[in-house]
């Protein structure tokens, strides 16, 4: 059995499930000997764009059966993985360690301090603190594993030719956009699912709103057309179409589907999902009693932000300068079309901010799903975005990065089984 005083381990990637590894792995194993392998200049970088600037760290925590249904891929694999680390045990670990979160309306959990470099510098002290060397600017080229009467582990070598050593070796490289940049990873046995863009914005360059860009409404019904894929939430409109809570987390769901559509496809919107049709036409029909001298166009309804209610008004071909008593039912039954089934022509998609998310990555098939071992190359471990694991906006692709992290960290220590720690 390997002697975990003179343990070796070597993390490539310095993201947030890197660093969640490297941590657990020297907190579990103080005397091992553990490096992060981060190609980048600095360290967390993605921590640092996250949630504009303030980081945010995970979701509210909640019932296990609500949670893990924000992930459109890697639900099975978190089902048994959160148990051990959950979102109050991120709460908690960083609590530990001086840093309070706070929960926001939408369930989001940011620093109180409003700012990533707070988690940024926890970690990186922390990490230091534990003697975890961390070498920037460092990017593997490839490894091999190391199997013989003298030693057992891995030979890793770098870009500048350097090449040094590990006895366990965690990829938390993070997704690639193509999947060639899995090349590496494929040689060794491991199946890749194709990655596709998860989290990103619609393109509707013909769309009649995009003058009112920055307007938003906080509850819209948002609808793919000719797919199940739908989903209920704010809604912003931009420069270029369409964002927003209701937009990104339809994007995740749909990925693979809207992917095969080349992001060519019809989007439709119903902006009052509290109502159905009917209702919204014998409102409409009502106000030409209720206030028959009022110009349309001049006085929102239905809570419809003025400019938008504005442009519905027009494109149902009403006037400026109509009032609802010579409104006709014709243009009512206009006006609730568009209020409750506008459709949009999708013409491509624009990536939500710095913070790229991908599906796809390394198949879920070829993990350990206790310890995340590969099933081909023992000491091989792999967490965060690297697998095949992805969630909706609002905390949960950090809380897959702690959570895999924490587990490979624990596993890769030396340690043969887990403890939970998540609260009951």
């Amino acid at each position: 059995m390997m002697d975990r005083s003179n343990m070796r381990i070597a993390i490539v990637g310095g993201g947030a499930s890197g660093f969640m590894a490297a941590i657990t792995a020297a907190e579990q194993n103080p005397e091992a000997k553990i490096v992060i392998l981060e190609k980048n200049k600095t360290v967390l970088n993605k921590v640092r764009v996250s949630g504009g600037g303030r980081c945010n760290v995970t979701h509210n925590p909640s019932d296990l059966r609500f949670f893990i249904k924000n992930y459109p891929r890697g639900e099975k694999l978190l089902r048994k993985l959160l148990h051990h680390f959950d979102a109050k045990a991120t709460v908690r670990w960083f609590e530990e360690r001086g840093v309070k979160l706070k929960t926001e309306a939408d369930g989001r959990m940011f620093p109180v301090t409003d700012s990533s470099q707070t988690i940024i510098e926890c970690m990186v002290r922390t990490a230091r603190n534990l003697g975890i060397e961390m070498r920037t600017s460092t990017s593997v080229r490839s490894f091999t594993k190391i199997s013989d009467d003298t030693q057992e582990g891995f030979s890793i070598l770098l870009d500048d030719d350097d090449r040094i050593y590990a006895d366990k070796l965690l990829i938390a490289s993070g997704g690639y956009p193509k999947a060639s940049g899995f090349d590496w990873l494929q040689m060794h046995n491991h199946s890749i699912i194709n990655p596709l863009p998860s989290l990103f914005t619609f393109n509707t360059p013909e769309n009649y709103l995009l003058p009112l860009a920055g307007v938003s409404v906080q509850d819209a019904l948002v609808k793919i057309s000719g797919t199940k894929h739908e989903w209920q939430g704010p809604l912003l409109i931009t420069h270029w179409g369409f964002s927003g809570p209701a937009v990104l987390k339809l994007s995740a769901w749909g990925a693979r589907d809207l992917a095969e559509k080349e992001y060519h496809f019809i989007c439709k919107i119903n902006w009052l999902p509290q109502m159905n049709e009917q209702q919204v036409r014998e409102f409409l029909l009502g106000e030409k009693t209720k206030t028959p001298k009022q110009q349309i166009s001049s006085h929102a309804r239905l809570g419809i932000p003025a400019r938008l209610w504005k442009a519905f008004v027009s494109k149902s071909e009403i006037p400026d300068e109509l009032r609802w008593s010579d409104a006709t039912n014709k243009a009512l039954n206009r006006l609730t079309e568009l209020l409750t089934n506008s459709q949009f022509e999708v013409k491509g998609k624009t990536t939500f901010k710095e913070e790229f998310v991908t599906c796809g990555g390394i198949s879920l098939n070829d993990i350990d799903h206790e310890t995340l071992e590969s099933n081909s190359v023992p000491g091989l471990y792999f967490s965060g975005e690297v697998l095949d694991v992805d969630g909706i906006t609002g905390g949960f692709n950090f809380q897959n990065a702690w959570t895999t992290g924490y587990i490979a960290g624990k596993n890769m220590a030396g340690y043969p089984a887990l403890s939970a720690i998540a609260s009951k």
